[in-house]
């Protein structure tokens, strides 16, 4: 009888993960690029909210990123994410003395997962960066789950204690890389083969 009543009282990771409710992810963009460089991998941003949404209510998705305005790539990759499911923010690159530029989007990060505390029940945050445990700290005391999903060697300690869950990127990068296109073959005109030249005919 003992036993039976133990077995009732126990949830399953898998159980405890499908209670989620409502989720809002942050994606600190720079901190998930280098992580994907050092993957060696290129994210597939459709994949890769599928797998952090994991079928719960998703009730925004945001992605930090600073930017170039001169780079027209860049301008381009934005409005494809703003097009399929992400609300961006942005700030302007800084030259640093170093010639490097940056842009530090902790603060826009915190005041988000804050101001929004009430609307979701779940945080997804996709960033290493120490600076940000102070902002999960807060909101997990306001009754938030926090779950924070980055490269275990860019992630900081202090972050990873007070998260609900840690998700190492490395165990799901199968699951969020792009995949190279095997056995395409685009053909414009029937009967010409990829390794005939047509111009030689």
């Amino acid at each position: 009888m003992l036993n039976h009543m133990e077995n009732d009282a126990v949830f399953t990771p898998e159980q405890v993960l499908e209670n989620r409710g409502r989720v809002a992810i942050f994606i600190d963009g720079s901190n998930l690029f280098y992580a994907a460089l050092q993957l060696g991998i290129e994210i597939d941003y459709t994949k890769l909210l599928c797998r952090l949404t994991g079928g719960s209510r998703l009730l925004r998705s945001f992605f930090y990123t600073g930017v170039d305005r001169t780079n027209e790539k860049q301008q381009g990759f934005l409005l494809w994410m703003r097009r399929n499911g992400y609300r961006v923010i942005t700030k302007d690159l800084v030259q640093l003395p170093d010639g490097s530029k940056k842009a530090n989007l902790d603060v826009e990060i915190a005041v988000d997962m804050m101001a929004l505390v009430g609307s979701y029940d779940t945080a997804v945050l996709v960033s290493g960066d120490g600076d940000l445990a102070y902002a999960v700290d807060a909101v997990s005391y306001r009754g938030v789950r926090v779950e924070v999903v980055s490269l275990r060697a860019m992630t900081s300690d202090s972050l990873i204690n007070v998260a609900d869950r840690y998700i190492d990127l490395e165990s799901i990068k199968e699951d969020i890389m792009k995949t190279p296109r095997q056995n395409y073959s685009y053909r414009p005109l029937s009967g010409i083969s990829l390794t005939e030249d047509p111009t030689q005919e």
